[in-house]
């Protein structure tokens, strides 16, 4: 059968892919090592959710393969794959759903870490607006559920590593060049300039509110007097 080289993956759609790789990376360190490190870990969750958020809008108003409507693993599509009749391009069911497991987490992450708080000197943006007891709350689940996301990533790239030696598709090139080669398929379209900038605002303003700059500032500690003598 014959190949042909068609565009899947969209510039928007990659450098998002490979910038949360970064980042993931980042915050993993960084909550690792702790200390002064914490103050970059807070900043590299914001740009998590500006991430998170411009893939959200991106999922809707992306091009075609990008749009989470053309790989939601319906129990259709999950059927069709394990019976071996999956023909179509992008994210295959399982991976969709290795895909949205993955978001779903890290939104959950960056949720309960803009709350957090570590007892000694760093407190999330919104720490404030959520309060010691539920912070302590929010934090014991986000030390948790890193143990999940540690599994799901280890799980994500045995699933790419099993495509490129068992099933011999690379799933590495298309998401650095966006063009890959496949029999009778029709190349992404859509995702113009005018959705790029929607995206891109929706996630400016999403930073902007979890970064709790719109939040008055805490009043100021209380004055002690002394006594003159």
């Amino acid at each position: 059968m014959s190949l042909q080289k068609i565009r899947i993956w969209d510039l928007p759609t990659r450098v998002f892919h490979w910038s949360l790789v970064v980042l993931v990376v980042a915050l993993i360190v960084s909550g690792k090592i702790g200390g002064n490190f914490m103050d970059w870990h807070g900043k590299f969750g914001l740009a998590v959710v500006g991430l998170l958020c411009f893939r959200l809008v991106w999922g809707v108003l992306g091009s075609t393969y990008a749009r989470f409507a053309s790989f939601f693993p319906t129990p259709a599509r999950l059927r069709a794959y394990l019976r071996g009749e999956w023909k179509e391009p992008g994210h295959n069911p399982l991976g969709a759903l290795s895909v949205f497991a993955l978001l779903g987490l890290l939104g959950l992450q960056v949720a309960t870490g803009l709350a957090s708080n570590d007892d000694i000197a760093f407190r999330g943006p919104l720490f404030e607006l959520a309060g010691k007891a539920l912070s302590d709350r929010l934090t014991g689940i986000h030390k948790l559920s890193i143990n999940v996301l540690f599994a799901l990533i280890v799980l994500h790239i045995a699933a790419i590593l099993f495509y490129v030696h068992v099933r011999k598709d690379n799933l590495f090139k298309p998401m650095i060049t966006g063009w890959k080669q496949l029999p009778q398929a029709r190349p992404a379209s859509g995702g113009g300039i005018t959705a790029f900038v929607i995206a891109l605002t929706l996630a400016a303003a999403a930073v902007h509110g979890a970064s709790g700059a719109w939040l008055p500032p805490p009043p100021p500690p209380a004055t002690i007097q002394t006594p003159a003598w």
